[in-house]
């Protein structure tokens, strides 16, 4: 339901046009939902080039000396954390809890047009474990 309209309805569709620009589509999705995977990956060249708060997005694990958006070209690899093996899936379509302040809850709707306008709605990369093992702050990262 999108504010008493069933999703598949032009008043539907309008509303969600309005508040997150032209050309967005509704799409029923049986097969994949958002946050399927139990671990969310960000780097930090792809925090500063999204340029707002970072908790907006909800990482489980930041990897850091990552130029620009590199983590883009990651699809399908691994990640190796000490004895950890992550597995990184696929970039992770956004979704409209980007758009609230994780202090204030004020919502700024531009924050996911912006995600939509320059990252094709999709940042941070979806991933599952592969070889469980304990990760600290410091831990040396390897792409497998």
């Amino acid at each position: 339901m999108v504010d008493g309209h069933l999703w598949n309805t032009r008043e539907a569709r309008a509303i969600v046009s309005a508040a997150v620009g032209a050309g967005t589509e509704l799409r029923r999705m049986d097969d994949r939902r958002f946050d399927v995977l139990p671990l969310l990956v960000a780097t930090d060249g792809m925090l500063e080039a999204f340029g707002h708060d970072p908790r907006r997005l909800r990482p489980n694990l930041m990897v850091g000396g990552v130029d620009g958006l590199q983590e883009r070209e990651w699809e399908g690899r691994r990640l190796q954390i000490g004895a950890a093996v992550i597995a990184l899936e696929d970039l992770r379509g956004r979704c409209v809890m980007t758009t609230f302040d994780p202090d204030s809850q004020v919502q700024d709707p531009e924050v996911l047009r912006d995600i939509g306008r320059r990252f094709a709605g999709k940042l941070c990369l979806n991933a599952s474990v592969d070889t469980p093992a304990q990760v600290a702050v410091g831990d040396r990262v390897t792409l497998l």
